[in-house]
């Protein structure tokens, strides 16, 4: 008779094994109790591939009946810095995400995590995604620069896209961003013909070049059109912070601006100016809910594609480092409808700055321009090159405020 005692022993060990394996996995799969913010719902896929692995060891032994193999949908991370429901920049990310679901359905299981402080905390939200089976994480605030560059230094089979910023430094980080300018320059040409007082409100985030950027092209092309125009800004240095926000726009409806840009992610603003009597425009998404008025047009912020395509290319296997900045030709940049508030010769003349925007006939920082202390920045028909473009931190001649440090 066959001794058989062979098997028992093995099967013994195997299951010492499994047991083992299934203590470690439940010891780093995270307490849901304790994220959340965190859109996941789906058994960690660290887990599965073990099973697979230990499935495989036993049918090798004969221990066990072949199943059909099952293949895991691709892992996508998303780390917001607001909330989903800001109805800005954040909002406009989270379209994103589901327009990746949408394209790729089962193929895909995407997660989330909002209102990630930019820090420490950003980097255990990003090694905890890649322990729950992320392979592939987008990063989408300035602010996570080195958390996710740390972190993928420690990860390098995950790849990493991150959102405005400009480090790469492992080959599995690609950066992208949008030229928000050229919308920015819309709403200033907007906001110059619109304004009855002269001033002109900006409620900006923080004191990095893109949010300079943002300022500087809205004051040309609002001065442009409206030579005695000015420009009051208030530096709020947040991203989303409804009630500091409202209070921003209420210091600059109290200062005499009368039209509002920002570069916040809440609909605050837009109440305090719909009470005032006052015009404002949609930042990232459209504020519909606001129009006409105060809301007359709005710079809207479009990842969907981005988002599809890079994903895409990941699942593919022919994902490379990039650094991407489209804007309105590119349909990453676009103007969300003018209301009737605006009259028709200034949508006509909008829409015809747009449209030579989009066709490169025109840039928006198109010299002559010089620096606010009143050094030559471009000369007549001079152009900057995107490097000079992006790190701008100077305000241009007309702006009479200071850049904090």
């Amino acid at each position: 008779m066959a001794d058989h005692s062979w098997r028992v022993k093995f099967m013994g060990l195997i299951l010492f094994i499994v047991a083992g394996i299934v203590a470690w996995v439940a010891a780093i799969e995270p307490n849901r109790n304790t994220c959340p913010n965190q859109g996941d719902h789906k058994m960690n896929p660290t887990f599965k591939r073990i099973a697979r692995a230990v499935a495989g060891a036993l049918l090798a032994l004969g221990l066990a009946a072949p199943v059909a193999a099952q293949d895991d949908p691709f892992h996508v991370g998303f780390v917001y810095v607001g909330p989903v429901g800001d109805y800005g920049w954040t909002w406009t990310h989270d379209q994103g995400r589901q327009a990746v679901e949408e394209a790729y359905g089962d193929k895909v299981h995407t997660t989330y995590v909002e209102s990630v402080p930019e820090g420490a905390d950003a980097e255990r939200v990003m090694t905890q995604m890649i322990l729950n089976g992320a392979d592939m994480i987008f990063t989408t605030s300035f602010g996570y620069m080195d958390a996710t560059n740390n972190v993928a230094a420690r990860f390098p089979d995950v790849v990493f896209e991150h959102a405005t910023g400009y480090r790469r430094d492992h080959p599995n980080v690609a950066t992208y961003s949008a030229r928000f300018y050229e919308g920015r320059a819309v709403m200033g040409h907007i906001a110059g013909h619109m304004t009855e007082s002269n001033i002109v409100g900006y409620i900006a985030s923080h004191p990095i070049p893109e949010v300079i950027r943002g300022i500087n092209a809205a004051y040309l092309h609002a001065a442009q059109v409206n030579p005695d125009v000015e420009f009051r800004i208030v530096w709020v240095y947040t991203w989303f912070d409804p009630a500091v926000e409202a209070d921003a726009a209420q210091a600059l409806v109290d200062a005499g601006a009368d039209v509002v840009l920002q570069h916040t992610d809440s609909t605050a603003p837009m109440t305090v100016l719909a009470e005032a009597g006052a015009y404002g425009f949609g930042q990232a998404s459209d504020m519909l809910q606001f129009a006409p008025a105060p809301r007359i047009s709005a710079i809207l912020d479009q990842w969907s594609a981005y988002y599809v395509r890079r994903v895409g290319e990941a699942m593919e296997g022919t994902w490379e480092q990039a650094d991407t900045w489209d804007g309105i030709s590119a349909g990453m940049v676009g103007i969300g409808k003018m209301t009737d508030a605006i009259p028709p010769e200034v949508r006509a003349s909008a829409m015809a700055l747009l449209d030579s925007i989009a066709s490169g006939e025109y840039h928006p920082f198109t010299g002559p321009i010089n620096t606010q202390d009143g050094q030559v920045w471009l000369t007549a028909g001079e152009t900057p090159e995107d490097g000079p473009l992006a790190g701008m931190e100077f305000y241009v001649e007309g702006i009479d405020a200071e850049i904090p440090n």
